[in-house]
Formats: C-alpha cells, structure tokens, sequence
C-alpha cells in the first residue's frame, strides 16, 4: 500500500472518529465542577478553634485566683529571664504538696483591672493571660522542676500555675450567609470592651471579650451579630456640614451668564423648591430609629461572670472595639 493511499484512509478515520466523539459530547455535556466538600476522615465534626486560641484566649475574671502556685526559677535564669517551649522552670509545688510526675498545669499572668469606657457595666474584673502549659518532670522536697510543654507567650519567674481548664471548643456548622441588614433580635445585647494582644482593628479569628457573661445568661457555642448604628464608628469623625452651597458664582462667563444652581447641592425643600437646603442631618431626621451596620458574627469561647471571650468568625468589614454584639 502506498503512502498516499495510507493517509488518504487515515484521514478519513481519524475524521470520523472526531466526528463521532463531538457528537457524543454534544449529546452527553459534562458536567460542571461543584466545590468539594471537605469531610474529616474520622467522620467527626471540626472545631472552631484549637490549640492557642482555645487554651491561650485569655480571660478578665471577678473571681480571686489561687497565688501560692508560682514559677519561682529556671534552669539557666543566670543566662536568661524568659522561657519558651523546651526550656526547664522551677515551680512552688514539691511533694510537700502533692505534685506528682506528669502533672500538668496551665499559666497564666494576671494583668491587672480593666478599665474601659465601652461598657455600662461596673467593675468588670481583671484580665489574666494565658501563656502556655508545663509539665511536672522532677519532684523535690518543696520546689519541682517543670518543663514548658507549649507556650503562647513568654514565660516568666512570677507566673501563675493553674490547673489546665476543661475547655471545649464549639464545632463548625452549616450557617446561613451574613445578613448585612439584619434587624435586631431583641435578645441580650453588649460590647466588645477589649481584645487580645491589645488590637483595636479587628478581623476574621481575632479573640476579642465582651461584656456579656454568665450573668446576662450566655453559653458556649452562642453565636452574636456584631453592628454598631448605622453611620457610626468610622475612627475618624466626619464633618456633617454639607460640602457645596446651593449657588456657586464666578464659574459662568460673562457674556452668556449659565445659571448658578451649583451641580453637586442638595435640594431646595418644599413642593415647589421654594424653602431652604435640606442637609445631611435634616434629611436623617425622617428616618426610624434603630438602623444599624451589621459588620460580622462572633461565637463565644469561654464565660465568666460579667464577661465572655469569643472569636470572630466572620467579617464583612473593619471591627475594632467599641462595636455592639447581639445574641442571635
């Protein structure tokens, strides 16, 4: 067989076999692509938060914490005065009171009072830092020796041991999407009054506390609309004096003298246009009381009695302290 004979019959396959597998596709579309869902592998729901953001929130409590537990040394403190993951501390707890190898304990670091002007409250408590966990190694007489098993923060001789909080974090659930114009909900409502590390502009998994606690009967796993009036909370305030006058002079020519209504004014009130500018505030005037600007969802941690610590969960714009939350 000729090479001319060979590609003339190959072509005339290869034409049909394109044809064919066209009008199968046409016949048979493929389907789109859908998101995948990602399911854990042991069939079990996710949390929320893990790790730091569950075991190092930190907190601002009312309740006295115990101060006889203590980092009183460490192993090379002639080298060093703070301590991190690894390193060996010495703890007030021997086994003159009890501590046993394996021990484990949380530390914290009492910062002092909260004072805030973002609450009505009185007396909201004083915050404590969560800076990590230790582990008991040694046992001696009246100190032991501990090694820092996870640290948040840097530790330092001074610190608090605490036993480790039952903590559980709240799991990951099918939510509607933000409503950003949500109504209010008329349930419990109150403030972000801080939040950790001393931010003030807020996003997504940031740890914030507010001033809902047990008192104002919320839970773990509560889940709070996070708004503030509609046309507050900007970080500068705005000049509410209108921008251009209803006439603007010296812009038309001469000769031909075009009206001086000024483009960018507001209107003339009245049927007719007859009566004054109507500004900014006046045209507000109208409105409903109420309105607000709903600027994400928040999910709480961890209550105490005037307080809660939550996690910011979703964000549709800036938050700093000071917004509102609502429970949903």
């Amino acid at each position: 067989m000729s090479f001319q004979k060979f590609y003339t019959r190959f072509g005339i396959l290869l034409t049909v076999s394109v044809s064919l597998t066209i009008t199968a596709f046409a016949q048979n579309p493929q389907p789109r692509a859908t998101p995948t869902v990602i399911i854990n592998q042991d069939n079990r729901q996710m949390p929320i938060v893990t790790g730091n953001s569950l075991y190092c929130a930190g907190y601002v409590e009312t309740a006295p914490v115990n101060t006889s537990y203590e980092i009183v040394g460490g192993q090379n403190e002639k080298d060093q005065f703070n301590y991190a993951q690894g390193d060996y501390i010495y703890v007030s707890i021997g086994a003159n009171r009890g501590a046993k190898v394996g021990d484990m304990y949380s530390v914290i670091r009492p910062r002092g009072q909260v004072e805030t002007r973002w609450t009505k409250k009185k007396n909201l408590g004083f915050y404590v830092q969560e800076v990590g966990a230790v582990e008991i190694v040694n046992v001696k007489a009246e100190v032991s020796v501990a090694r820092v098993k996870t640290s948040c923060d840097n530790l330092l001789l001074g610190d608090l041991l605490q036993p480790i909080p039952n903590r559980v974090s709240p799991l990951f659930t099918q939510r509607p999407a933000l409503d950003l114009f949500a109504d209010s909900s008329g349930k419990t409502s109150g403030r972000i009054f801080m939040a950790r590390d001393n931010q003030e502009l807020l996003g997504r998994e940031t740890i914030v506390y507010i001033d809902l606690g047990a008192d104002d009967n919320v839970n773990v796993g509560d889940y709070l609309t996070i708004y503030r009036p509609l046309g507050t909370g900007n970080v500068l305030d705005t000049q509410q004096d209108e921008s251009v006058s209803a006439r603007d002079e010296n812009f038309q020519s001469n000769k031909y003298r075009g009206g001086k209504f000024s483009n960018q004014a507001a209107r003339k009130s009245g049927d007719r246009a007859q009566g004054k500018v109507v500004t900014t505030n006046d045209a507000k005037e109208g409105r409903p009381q109420g309105l607000r600007r709903v600027v994400g969802e928040m999910v709480i941690l961890n209550v105490k009695e005037k307080t809660a610590t939550a996690i910011i969960t979703r964000s549709a714009s800036e938050i700093h302290t000071g917004d509102r939350v609502e429970l949903q």
